[in-house]
C-alpha cells in the first residue's frame, strides 16, 4: 500500500513525506516506487521526509535525552571536550563559534547554537585511515566523561544512521537509473559526521542578521535530521525565493541532499539553501530546540564527477571532478573560521 503523503503550505510548496518501508523490505515494485518518489523530490526541492525507516523511535529518544544531559552541563565541563582545531569535526563548540552563512560567502554574526560532533568511530589500524591524504577525516573522537552511556549511544546512532544513509544511496541509485549498488564502493569508508545542535532559549534579542543557523546548503551526499516541534525551526528556500517551514512529523526524519549530490547529478538534483530561524520574541524564553543530524559524506578519495545517467547530450559536465575529502575540507573550514580561512 502506498502510504506516502505530502504537506503543502499556503504558497503551494510541497515537502513530500515518503514511506520507504517497501524499499527496505526488498519488493521489486516497492524499490521502484520509493526510488521514483525520492528522485522526484530531489529534482524539485532537494528535501523530503521519511517514515517507515525502521529505526526504533525509543532509541532515537534515548540519544536525544543523553545529548540534552550533555548540553545541560556547566560550560567549563563541556569545554574539556572542545573542538581540537578548525579542520577537525570533533568535540564541542560554544554558542556563536560557527557561522554557516560563511560557507556561501555571506557575513553574519555567529549562529545562536552550540554543537557537539563525532566522526567515524573505531577506524581500523590501516594506512588508508592514517596516511597524509586522509587528513583529519578519521581523527579520534573526543568524548565527555559525563553523562553515562554518551559514547555508547552516540556510536550506535552514528552506525544506525550510516546504514540508513547507505539504503538511501541505494534508493538514489535506482532513482538515477543506475545499478542499485552503484554507490557502494564510494561510501564503504565514508567520512560522515554526527552532530547534535542545541539551540538555547533566546533570553536576549539576537543581533541584526543573527539566526540560530544562517542560510547554507549542506556539503555532502545527504543529511538526515531528527527535529523537534519547537518555536524557531527549519526553513527551506523555494524556487520563488520564499522561506518555507519544514514541519515536524511524528516518527519522521528529514532528509536533504547536499552540494556533492547536486554536482554528481550535474544539477539534475538540487541542493537547497536552508536555515534555522529565531523564535518569535513572545515565545523566545521557552524555545529550546535540539536536533540530531547525520551528515553523510562519501569516502575521502571518491571522485565526484558527473554520473553517466546525468551527462548532457554534448558530453560536457558543469563541474570539474573533485574528491569528496577536498570538497568537505574547503567548505567546513570556511564556516568554522568565520570566513577568515584562505
Amino acid at each position: 500500500m502506498n502510504t506516502s503523503a505530502s504537506i503543502t503550505n499556503s504558497a503551494g510548496d510541497v515537502v513530500p513525506v515518503i514511506d520507504i518501508s517497501e524499499f527496505m523490505s526488498g519488493s521489486p515494485e516497492g524499490i521502484e516506487r520509493v526510488a521514483r518518489e525520492i528522485a522526484h523530490a530531489c529534482e524539485h526541492t532537494g528535501f523530503f521526509q521519511i517514515v517507515g525507516h525502521g529505526v526504533d523511535l525509543d532509541f532515537i529518544q534515548s540519544v536525544y535525552d543523553v545529548s540534552r544531559e550533555f548540553f545541560d552541563l556547566p560550560e567549563e565541563e563541556k569545554a574539556l571536550v572542545s573542538q581540537p582545531s578548525p579542520d577537525q569535526v570533533r568535540g564541542w563548540s560554544a554558542v556563536g563559534k560557527e557561522g554557516l552563512s560563511y560557507s556561501l560567502g555571506e557575513a553574519a554574526p555567529g549562529d545562536l547554537k552550540e554543537k557537539m560532533d563525532m566522526g567515524p568511530p573505531n577506524a581500523p589500524d590501516e594506512p588508508y585511515y592514517s596516511m597524509d591524504v586522509a587528513g583529519p577525516h578519521f581523527a579520534p573522537n573526543v568524548w565527555p566523561a559525563h553523562p553515562e552511556r554518551f559514547q555508547e549511544l552516540w556510536t550506535e546512532y552514528f552506525l544506525t544512521m550510516s546504514e540508513l544513509s547507505r539504503q538511501l544511496m541505494r534508493m538514489f541509485a535506482v532513482g538515477l537509473d543506475l545499478p542499485i549498488d552503484y554507490f557502494e564502493d564510494k561510501i564503504d569508508k565514508h567520512i560522515s559526521m554526527f552532530r547534535v545542535l542545541n539551540y538555547p532559549d533566546q533570553v536576549e534579542e539576537p543581533l541584526p542578521g543573527q539566526l540560530r543557523a544562517g542560510a547554507h546548503s549542506d556539503y555532502g551526499s545527504l543529511t538526515i535530521v531528527r527535529q523537534e516541534s519547537r518555536p524557531g525551526g527549519l526553513q527551506v528556500m523555494n524556487k520563488a525565493g520564499e522561506w518555507v517551514d519544514v514541519p515536524s512529523i511524528p516518527g519522521g526524519l528529514v532528509v536533504n541532499i547536499g552540494d556533492l549530490m547536486a554536482e554528481w547529478t550535474n544539477d539534475r538534483w538540487v541542493s537547497t539553501v536552508h536555515r534555522v530561524v529565531n523564535p518569535p520574541r513572545d515565545l523566545a524564553h521557552d524555545s529550546r530546540r535540539i536536533s540530531l543530524v547525520l551528515f553523510h559524506q562519501p569516502n575521502y578519495d571518491a571522485m565526484i564527477e558527473c554520473l553517466p545517467s546525468c551527462l548532457p547530450a554534448d558530453g560536457v559536465a558543469k563541474y570539474e571532478p573533485i574528491s569528496s575529502g577536498d570538497h568537505l575540507y574547503n567548505k567546513f573550514t570556511k564556516q568554522t573560521s568565520m570566513g577568515t580561512a584562505s
